[in-house]
């Protein structure tokens, strides 16, 4: 494909701390509890490797929760996550995907034309209601008795939280009193419309599988964070890069399909959502020239490893979309993860995100009015964008 004539474009990321420090030169250091893990190598051979299991989004809390006789994918290893893996697997498809976009389309227009009545709204207000609703038609949200099923759900990952030993991050979800209102709101009435009349969901899979109303929940629960919370960032970080860089914003408005996913590509290389994955060893693991023993936690720096010169060349802290990677490396590079645990929704977020950010941009007239502030978000370990405003006209 072509690229941009100023590629690589003189900025990079934009929501990385200025003072964050500089990449280690070892691929492994330990501080504090954490090995601290930069390198590209050797964090896709943890997230590759049988000898470590989920430690991130409150897992080693989950582990624990004997009442779940099936717990959530994103918790599950071994043979039993392989299985769930390969019985979801066709929610996510491309040809899956192509049977969303007619209904992703329509409700890109719809939000666009809220923005061409109004003449002025936010960014993260659409991408949220973007991601919310195209999520919800994959997992099977779709009968909720009430509206605000988007405020419902970031009320799990947004706001004040106690700390200390006794707020672990399941006690923090459970003990809100919103879980109870996402529940009777949304999850009881999905369940019990498809205990009726079973529809192509992940709800009326997990009921063939004979999940409980509680192990439903949970996994709508993760699959509300992963699918709806995550991607209302990337459209938003997104919206903010093309609008700053208006060849990149010609380039992409103006490419075919796959030179525009590439741009989406790159800027979640440099902005990946969730900037640190968590793993910990179950056996010793040999990695980067160490022996880590069993039991150790591993904090990856999915930042870091994306701007490994080794792997995305020159400039790898500035976007260049298109860049020449080693055979075998995914342009996000491990954005959405690797291994058993890799994203399954990736190529979803990638389009639905496409679909909304084209229609946006291709508008002449608009305009940025106010960048986003950042901040940082504890439960998913990335960073929130709020407040990017943008108009129509002068």
């Amino acid at each position: 494909m072509t690229t941009p004539a100023q590629c690589p474009f003189g900025h990079g990321s934009l929501t990385r701390p200025s003072a964050a420090s500089p990449r280690p030169g070892a691929p492994l250091r330990l501080e504090g509890e954490a090995y601290q893990i930069h390198d590209f190598q050797t964090a896709r051979e943890v997230l590759r490797s049988d000898d470590v299991v989920q430690a991130g989004f409150g897992a080693d809390q989950l582990q624990g929760a004997s009442v779940l006789r099936n717990k959530p994918v994103l918790y599950t290893e071994g043979d039993t996550h392989h299985e769930m893996r390969r019985d979801t697997a066709r929610y996510f498809t491309p040809a899956a995907v192509a049977t969303y976009h007619p209904m992703i389309a329509a409700l890109a227009d719809d939000l666009l034309g809220q923005l061409a009545r109004a003449g002025e709204a936010k960014v993260d207000d659409l991408s949220l209601t973007m991601a919310v609703r195209v999520a919800a038609q994959v997992v099977g949200l779709t009968d909720s008795a009430l509206p605000g099923l988007h405020r419902r759900v970031t009320t799990f990952v947004e706001g004040d939280r106690p700390r200390g030993e006794q707020a672990s991050r399941l006690q923090q979800v459970l003990d809100q009193r919103h879980l109870l209102a996402f529940y009777l709101l949304d999850v009881k009435p999905a369940i019990a419309r498809r205990r009726r009349q079973r529809r192509d969901d992940l709800i009326s899979h997990l009921l063939d599988q004979d999940y409980s109303d509680l192990e439903i929940l949970t996994e709508c629960l993760t699959y509300g964070t992963a699918g709806m919370v995550t991607t209302r960032e990337f459209i938003t970080v997104a919206a903010w890069h093309l609008l700053r860089e208006p060849e990149l914003r010609w380039h992409y408005v103006h490419g075919t399909e796959r030179e525009r996913h590439a741009v989406l590509h790159e800027i979640l290389r440099v902005e990946p959502v969730v900037s640190t994955l968590y793993r910990r060893t179950v056996r010793d693991l040999t990695v980067g020239g160490e022996v880590i023993p069993a039991g150790r936690l591993l904090a990856l720096n999915i930042r870091d490893t994306n701007e490994d010169p080794a792997v995305a060349g020159a400039d790898p802290a500035t976007l260049c979309p298109g860049r020449p990677l080693p055979r075998g490396v995914q342009p996000p590079v491990l954005a959405f993860g690797d291994g058993h645990h890799r994203c399954p929704g990736a190529f979803l977020a990638i389009r639905e995100s496409d679909v909304f950010l084209r229609r946006l941009l291709m508008w002449r007239d608009l305009r940025l009015v106010a960048p986003p502030t950042v901040t940082f978000n504890e439960v998913v370990q990335g960073y929130e964008l709020r407040g990017m405003r943008v108009a129509l006209g002068r």
